[in-house]
């Protein structure tokens, strides 16, 4: 861990920054295995789950039957836990709906939209160390409310062949349309191309490592859309002299077992706060089944002490992390002066796990600072905004020189005249 005691303002940006990612080599990479994809179709897929995920795939679609066996054999208690979350984040997603008047910008014009879903998605779910089914109702949620026809999924499997039966039962109550039994970058160019088996897709959503998110952004230069480019997962936690340090290291545990290139920081106005959160750290961590991993992120956290929380939020504001937890006494206050955050949690009970898996808000966020300028996903994200118009004889009457005009001074010709016409029209009327 990596401490600073009342930085500069000239340290904040190095303060600030992630960890540096070479992507020459990885790029080069993910473009030969996209380009196989492409070419090759459901061979070249089996040939990389073969060497990625060391299985050779008998069937790249996941059979009704295995799904209904996954709903079965889920531990009821889990299962009861995945239809509770599924009600809390549909319930929150639905209240995104948003109604499009129309409106009357002159007399005889009248604008409006209308909303439309994006008819063909994309998930990506991955697998490996951390099977993430949560992801599943984050994104199928969504997609099902804003009447996605069709929802894809594909997901790496097991060495057995098969995926992780708590990603399917999730699947299920979301309302998934096909499984597709595909991980990594080759589940990406599946996506965005199409195979034999494997539909193309407008729209790619979810997380997943380096090799993945250089996918996405490769993909969405003209193949398919993505729901925002990403990095590793990161936390910040803004502390007082009251927040409980045992919380605050949970908080930071909790992120940091996610992947050896995640990143968590604490920034305390209290040296108590933070020595105390150091201590539960260390003590913390023996306990943790993933502590390798946790201990390994550590390397890359940062905890710093500032003169007072109103630096903290501004610290935190050029940070601009992926989940932001405010566990001060006074974070209402705080909370309003939030510019970039993916998702904030308030006060010390709302832990960033709640977030993850059953408040309702979705956990699939902008991160490496891109929460500048992106959202995290929402109902929006599936879905597209068509701009109508009409006009009217009273409204070419209204606004037809204002075209012509600007269309002169812009010398677009041919434009102004497609008004010109209708203008001289309505005077031989």
């Amino acid at each position: 861990m990596k401490i600073y005691r009342y930085p500069k303002r000239e340290e904040w940006t190095e303060i600030t920054e992630r960890p540096y990612i070479d992507t020459e080599e990885l790029t080069a990479t993910v473009k030969a295995i996209l380009n196989d994809i492409k070419e090759g179709g459901d061979g070249a897929l089996r040939k990389y789950e073969e060497k990625f995920d060391h299985v050779r795939l008998d069937s790249i679609e996941v059979s009704q039957s295995e799904i209904d066996d996954a709903v079965n054999h889920i531990p009821a208690e889990l299962h009861r836990a995945l239809v509770s979350a599924h009600h809390n984040i549909a319930a929150f997603h639905e209240a995104q709906k948003i109604s499009c008047p129309k409106v009357v910008t002159q007399p005889g014009v009248t604008c409006w939209q209308k909303c439309v879903p994006i008819e063909k998605v994309g998930l990506y779910i991955p697998g490996g160390t951390a099977p993430l089914f949560s992801t599943v109702l984050m994104l199928a949620t969504p997609a099902k409310i804003a009447r996605c026809r069709d929802i894809v999924l594909c997901t790496p499997p097991g060495r057995d062949g098969k995926v992780n039966p708590a990603i399917l039962a999730a699947a299920s109550i979301a309302g998934v349309s096909r499984i597709f039994k595909a991980g990594g970058t080759q589940a990406i160019g599946c996506m965005a191309y199409g195979t034999e088996s494997i539909p193309k897709v407008y729209k790619i959503f979810g997380p997943g490592n380096r090799y993945v998110m250089a996918a996405k952004q490769i993909v969405s230069i003209k193949d398919a859309a993505i729901d925002m480019p990403a990095g590793p997962s990161e936390v910040c936690v803004i502390a007082d002299e009251n927040s409980n340090p045992e919380f605050i290291a949970a908080d930071l545990l909790s992120q940091a077992e996610h992947g050896t290139d995640s990143q968590v920081m604490l920034i305390t106005s209290s040296e108590k706060t933070l020595d105390l959160t150091r201590e539960q750290i260390e003590t913390q961590l023996n306990a943790l089944p993933r502590k390798d991993i946790a201990a390994q992120t550590l390397v890359n956290s940062k905890l710093i002490l500032v003169d007072n929380l109103d630096e903290a939020i501004e610290l935190s504001n050029m940070y601009a992390p992926e989940h932001l937890i405010i566990a001060t006494d006074n974070y209402d206050e705080l909370a309003a002066k939030v510019v970039n955050a993916g998702s904030v949690f308030l006060g010390k009970y709302a832990c960033e796990s709640a977030g993850d898996y059953a408040s309702g808000t979705n956990h699939t966020l902008p991160t490496h600072g891109y929460a500048v300028a992106y959202s995290g996903v929402n109902l929006d994200s599936f879905m597209r905004k068509i701009t109508f118009q009409h006009i009217t004889e009273e409204g070419i009457a209204n606004i037809g020189r204002t075209v012509e005009v600007m269309a002169e001074n812009e010398m677009l010709f041919a434009h102004k005249n497609a008004m010109t016409v209708r203008i001289n029209n309505l005077k031989q009327d």
